[in-house]
């Protein structure tokens, strides 16, 4: 048997889409892009301080960075979505003052129906989760990471060889980030 499907109006596929899950092309290539460039911080710290050749281990870098990246995007991912519901209903009531102010404002002989403020309170609150709730996922998962990864490197593996150290404190902290961001306690 086939599942049901429901049939949605534009401005409920536009609701859902933008409380849903998935994430935004522009979200996805941000998150991306950060996720690639803190990825490659510890680069340097195994390069310079643990002594390890970039040259000679540049495919371990290479699988070590885009491994990383991968889990640290599922980790913003996991985040934003956790902090836009709790950041809107945080925000809900002064958005609502500041849409209210903005209609009082414009031309008054130009009424605006009640669902349309409600639309446009909706839209802007939407629009101001989205913004800081990946602020917020990036600044976390990134703090968490590193912060994983220098104390597991310096401290936890730091008299096994630099190659396994590497690959232990990268993978594991990116994928403890990652593991962290699924809990719904934030």
């Amino acid at each position: 048997m086939a599942p049901k499907q429901a049939n949605f109006s534009k401005e409920e596929e536009l609701l859902l889409q933008d409380f849903g899950r998935n994430l935004s092309k522009k979200s996805s290539v941000i998150f991306y892009v950060h996720a690639i460039f803190v990825s490659a911080i510890p680069l340097w710290l195994f390069n310079r301080v643990h002594q390890m050749e970039l040259v000679d281990n540049a495919v371990l870098f290479v699988i070590g960075t885009l491994v990383s990246a991968y889990l640290i995007s599922m980790a913003y991912k996991n985040n934003k979505f956790e902090m836009k519901h709790k950041i809107a209903q945080k925000r809900g009531e002064g958005v609502a003052a500041e849409v209210y102010s903005k209609t009082a404002e414009s031309d008054s002989s130009k009424k605006i129906s009640k669902k349309e403020k409600d639309e446009r309170i909706l839209w802007r609150k939407n629009e101001i989760a989205e913004a800081e709730s990946m602020q917020l996922a990036v600044f976390y998962s990134n703090s968490l990471f590193l912060i994983v990864l220098i104390l597991s490197s310096f401290y936890f593996f730091k008299n096994y060889t630099p190659m396994f150290n590497y690959m232990v404190s990268m993978v594991g902290s990116s994928a403890v980030t990652a593991l962290l961001s699924t809990s719904s306690k934030k």
